[in-house]
């Protein structure tokens, strides 16, 4: 890596990150990271994809959801040496791409580990009690209705996992005092740290077929896309939910609808989807069993602060010469 600081290091921020008003969701005293000498930053022109013109324009890019794709590289000698997500998933970026290239892509783990975990806790918590439907009847007057919509409670029931890696692990950990049973898949989890947070693992089939709460904490990626299918959503209890905190591509929607129109699962919590945004007339939508929320559950100052420290941190690394942490692999 080249330890030269250039006279100005140019920083570039997609506007995705920008509120109604005008300001950051993380706030302003985290920019107090960046504002060092030889750092000039800047939010970007908006587009839903990194440009070529933009790959020369900046040294480093901090990017929310904005995509990085090969045709962001049409370009001899790109300028950029670094992007660093405001979050943990990167299915938005050409990694392959980037390590052709020689820009650094890095994550921010340690700033999305409690808020999602905390997220699919959440939707736990408001299906079990069926929060959703009771808020309708309220607002309606319906309180006589309320006897007709009975919860679940959640001592001795079985909150399960796809993929148990930082945040499904934060997640069993804050589900402790439920007094619930804890069984996930993972082909790569640490079988020792499973065994510290009383995690059973086992095959996908039966996790699907033994979870009251099933959530998703798995990357998407070309394994992974789709799994959530008829199929396994066939083998769940009539009085399950599926709760989705990940990427909405994991789960076939169309399969998801049919089986909660069907009755095969009892409800579901929905953060991501298929398509981003979903369209009004998602079907998804107009049922009662849903809770949905559009990609920003966890969505908090906690959570944005310490996204944005992360990605600054990085930008500051990179910019005196040394490796940041959290760098992704092809």
């Amino acid at each position: 890596m080249n330890n030269t600081v250039p006279v100005q290091f140019r920083v570039g921020i997609t506007p995705d990150v920008l509120m109604s008003n005008g300001e950051p969701i993380f706030g302003q005293e985290v920019f107090e990271i960046l504002n060092q000498p030889g750092v000039e930053w800047e939010y970007m022109q908006d587009s839903p994809e990194i440009r070529p013109e933009q790959v020369e324009r900046y040294d480093a890019i901090c990017a929310m959801l904005t995509r990085f794709t090969p045709n962001s590289l049409n370009t001899p000698s790109p300028r950029l040496k670094l992007i660093a997500r405001f979050g943990v998933g990167y299915d938005t970026i050409d990694v392959p791409s980037c390590e052709k290239a020689g820009i650094l892509l890095t994550i921010a783990p340690d700033g999305v580990r409690r808020p999602v975990a905390v997220s699919a806790i959440t939707f736990m918590l408001m299906l079990a009690h069926k929060v959703g439907i009771k808020d309708r009847l309220t607002r309606a007057g319906r309180w006589a209705e309320k006897s007709d919509h009975i919860g679940t409670g959640l001592t001795g029931r079985i909150l399960g996992s796809i993929g148990v890696g930082n945040i499904g692990a934060e997640m069993f950990r804050m589900a402790k005092p439920f007094d619930m049973h804890f069984i996930a898949h993972d082909r790569f989890a640490d079988k020792a740290l499973m065994a510290s947070l009383g995690v059973k693992l086992v095959d996908l089939e039966t996790l699907f077929a033994r979870s009251d709460f099933l959530t998703v904490n798995c990357p998407l990626n070309d394994k992974t896309r789709g799994l959530v299918d008829a199929r396994l959503l066939a083998l769940m209890k009539k009085t399950a939910y599926l709760i989705n905190t990940a990427r909405g591509p994991i789960v076939d929607e169309s399969a998801l609808y049919a089986a909660l129109v069907g009755h095969q699962i009892a409800g579901a919590g929905l953060d991501v989807f298929e398509v981003e945004p979903t369209p009004v007339n998602n079907p998804l939508l107009q049922l009662d069993n849903v809770i949905v929320t559009p990609h920003g559950i966890c969505f908090t100052d906690e959570c944005m602060q310490a996204l944005a420290a992360s990605a600054f941190r990085a930008v500051i690394d990179v910019m005196n010469g040394r490796t940041p942490p959290y760098v992704v692999k092809a």
